[in-house]
């Protein structure tokens, strides 16, 4: 039908040029492959097929061939045929259909799990990839913003979750394009950058259980089940049989960049959607199984992921095919970040055995064209190596957990924080200093896509996972949370008060940590999960964005925004190296930064201690702030420190009165012969010196 010329084996891929379509698949141990052409999305057989030649279409491990005549919005896929030998590694089945690791997209239409994972044929019901040209599309001169880490407050979010319930009266809901609609919101709520749940291409088919009211299945809603590293979630797309993602993709992120908000990916390089030895065939397991995937001395899958399976990430092969994915996300679609899922794993060796100096994290590292992106690391993984403030590497970022576990903790009113609550303040120079690290690269949160919401941390004590189908036995049991008094919603207004008035203590005590904070998606406007804590299965109300709190919460909204503005106008919250009571402010006398407690220069830390107090000195360059965080259960009077003439203190938050805050230039004053401020019970009160009119 076409002509096919022998082709080259590099790149990987379907690759168009204006002749034709080069396609190239590293297949070391396969003896025979076939290239089948699809008619469309739909089609349960393919139109044409062509049949490898091992002597003219193979160099090395590469199988490749040129189609003359054919471009972008083909429909492809492999059959490949080799060993079938579990105790060396291999499970060729020239049964299944397999789609290419390296396509550009993909169609899962008909997709059946339980047809791919049986030995049977799986024609009718196997995903197909697309090939794209990828330069057709104009990208207006979109270039990287290359914010610096220090200046970034991050935005954790779901593309679908996001706009899918109908209050978000966007035209395409759950969609790429339906995130583009709502840019203006993120725009005021001042974030710089978004952290997207998986976009990978991704299997919705993997969860086993169903909603136990209902009987009808769950599926996959996180996306941490990756099909392929290189091809966006057709799902997101409002034109998702075509190979329309890439655009739309392309355009979400060109309209993010011209509302100054960077986009970073969370990508799940540790496993795939295939799982263990009873899991699917749909890409790598078929093409070469034992050089993807880790396998013990039996031939079956290490499983540092706790998904059954686990990448073979230190592999030249699959370090190649990492990079190249990197690569291909930051030149082609010009995403500004990723954050990598249990990161750990791409330390271990092909053994599982973790190395001091793993080449994949320093070929990420030093790469020439990810020179500028933002990376930050999930230090662990599931089988129990934990990274945190050593993870390897120079220029990553970390989630750091003991941030989220001290700040909580505190804030709830246990004993025994205040010491490591202070530490967090500052960056966590007790974990990162001593690795020659940053303060930036301690990503900071309270909350994120896998754990309670921001709301439901102050409303339940106990996790409420049933309808996940598990029985409630899913999800973390230790959640550090505290209902106040009632589980669940409450018409109580004391009860309510107080849940209110601790999610603003959350958010201003994030806001003024030295290092990086990440907000998780509507924890601005209260969001419930009704207490479910592990949401990857829910693609419902239960994780969908209600844009009604909107109206509801407008007051946590109105809160969290004028913090981060107050974080973007003052360098001296968001340093760019560690703070150290050695340097003196000229101007004032105050040493860079300074611990009080309710007297001055008597800090308390002890393990009764539920208040914290500090100063930072503006150093000539910025204001003087004076913090005090009273996580006591009654109000205390705090001493406060003298100003030199001509200057007083304004008072910018305080949790514990209304108004909470004041707007920008309209701080409320503190009479300069003022001694003490009265902090109420479980309060924040942020103050900032501020020149007599």
């Amino acid at each position: 039908m076409y002509n096919v010329r022998r082709g080259y084996p590099r790149p990987l891929g379907a690759t168009v040029t204006p002749d034709g379509v080069n396609f190239s698949l590293f297949a070391r141990h396969a003896t025979n492959i076939s290239l089948l052409f699809f008619e469309n999305s739909h089609s349960s057989a393919p139109y044409w097929q062509v049949d490898l030649d091992v002597n003219n279409h193979r160099t090395y491990d590469y199988w490749h061939c040129f189609v003359e005549g054919v471009g972008g919005g083909v429909f492809y896929a492999f059959r490949v045929d080799g060993p079938w030998d579990v105790r060396n590694g291999h499970r060729y089945n020239r049964n299944k259909v397999v789609v290419d690791p390296y396509a550009r997209g993909y169609v899962l239409d008909y997709y059946s799990r339980e047809d791919a994972c049986h030995k049977g044929d799986n024609m009718g019901a196997a995903p197909k990839g697309v090939v794209v040209d990828l330069a057709d599309y104009d990208w207006e001169g979109d270039q990287p913003i290359n914010r610096p880490l220090s200046e970034t407050v991050i935005y954790e979010m779901h593309v679908r979750g996001f706009t899918r319930d109908r209050s978000s009266g966007v035209d395409n809901r759950g969609t790429y394009h339906g995130l583009i609609e709502k840019i203006p919101y993120l725009q005021e709520l001042g974030i710089t950058a978004v952290e997207l749940l998986p976009v990978h291409e991704y299997d919705q088919t993997d969860v086993i259980n169903a909603n136990p009211l209902t009987g009808v299945p769950l599926i996959n809603y996180w996306g941490y089940s990756t099909v392929g590293f290189f091809a966006p979630e057709s799902s997101y797309s409002h034109v998702w049989d075509t190979g329309e993602q890439v655009r739309e993709f392309r355009d979400m992120v060109k309209a993010l960049h011209k509302a100054g908000i960077e986009v970073i990916l969370d990508v799940v390089y540790n496993h795939t959607t295939e799982g263990d030895q009873f899991g699917p065939t749909i890409s790598f397991k078929g093409i070469d199984n034992k050089t993807y995937y880790m396998l013990n001395k039996d031939g079956y899958y290490m499983n540092y992921s706790g998904t059954g399976n686990t990448m073979n990430t230190n592999h030249p092969i699959v370090r190649t095919m990492i990079l190249d994915s990197l690569r291909y996300w930051v030149s082609e679609m010009h995403v500004d970040g990723f954050r990598f899922d249990l990161a750990s794993i791409l330390s271990r060796d092909e053994n599982g055995t973790p190395l001091e100096d793993p080449p994949i994290i320093w070929e990420i590292e030093n790469d020439p064209i990810l020179r500028n992106t933002k990376l930050i690391a999930e230090a662990w993984d599931a089988g129990g190596l934990y990274q945190v403030g050593k993870f390897p590497g120079y220029r990553w970022g970390e989630w750091n957990g003991k941030y989220r576990d001290d700040v909580r903790s505190f804030v709830k009113g246990d004993d025994g924080f205040a010491e490591a609550v202070a530490y967090r303040i500052m960056g966590s120079p007790d974990i990162y200093e001593r690795h020659y690290n940053l303060p930036q690269q301690s990503i900071n949160f309270i909350c994120c896509h896998d754990g309670f919401t921001l709301n439901d941390l102050v409303t339940y004590n106990q996790k409420h996972n049933y309808m996940n189908g598990e029985d409630n036995r899913d999800g973390e049991s230790h959640n550090r949370s505290w209902n106040h008094g009632v589980e669940g919603p409450t018409d109580d207004p004391e009860i309510e008060g107080l849940r209110n008035q601790q999610v603003k203590n959350f958010i201003a005590l994030l806001m003024i940590s030295q290092g990086t904070p990440m907000i998780l998606m509507g924890d601005e406007l209260r969001r419930t999960q009704l207490g479910n804590n592990n949401a990857y299965c829910q693609d419902n109300g239960i994780t969908w964005f209600d844009w009604k709190l909107q109206d509801k919460h407008s007051d946590v909204f109105a809160f969290t925004q004028r913090l981060i503005q107050l974080r973007k106008d003052h360098p001296v919250l968001r340093h760019e190296r560690y703070l150290t009571q050695d340097t003196v402010d000229p101007h004032t006398g105050f040493r860079e930064i300074e611990w009080h407690g309710t007297r001055l220069n008597k800090p308390d830390m002890s393990f009764h201690s539920h208040t914290i107090v500090f100063l930072l000195a503006g150093m000539g360059e910025d204001n003087t702030f004076y913090v005090i965080l009273n996580a006591y259960w009654e109000g205390l009077d705090f001493e406060l420190p003298h100003l030199p003439n001509g200057w007083l203190w304004v008072q910018v938050i305080n949790t514990g009165m209304q108004p909470d805050f004041y707007p920008k230039g309209e701080e409320k004053p503190i009479m300069p012969n003022q001694r003490f401020v009265h902090v109420g019970a479980r309060s924040v009160m942020i103050l900032m010196s501020n020149q007599m009119r």
